[in-house]
């Protein structure tokens, strides 16, 4: 773990929302690939979602151990906005997952 006096919270904040953004740009390409019927992509795209999202859930972490519950990581705007990105693209991932499982379930009937 970064020791505080080494945090880049730019660096950090940025990285938080590039993976928070990948997770969500590749579930979205499930779910088109889904519309599709290409299961092989489907797939791809949510492992790949899978890996970006994990990525920015682990800094979160950090964050988290960083800050030890004592306010010790600066909370300001781009902070807070970086966080909104990981929750969007949590929420996105499972409502994509359902819709898939929808789509997967009609084009098997």
């Amino acid at each position: 773990m970064t020791p505080l006096a080494d945090f880049d919270q730019e660096s950090t904040v940025m990285e938080l929302i590039i993976n928070a953004g990948s997770a969500k740009s590749f579930a979205m390409e499930a779910l088109r690939a889904a519309k599709a019927s290409d299961w092989n992509a489907v797939d791809e795209y949510l492992s790949q979602s899978s890996v970006a999202s994990k990525q920015a859930h682990d800094v979160q972490t950090q964050l988290i151990g960083l800050d030890q519950g004592e306010g010790k990581v600066p909370v300001n705007l781009v902070m807070v906005h970086a966080q909104d990105h990981i929750m969007t693209s949590m929420l996105a991932r499972e409502l994509v997952e359902e819709l898939i499982a929808i789509h997967r379930k009609l084009d098997s009937v």
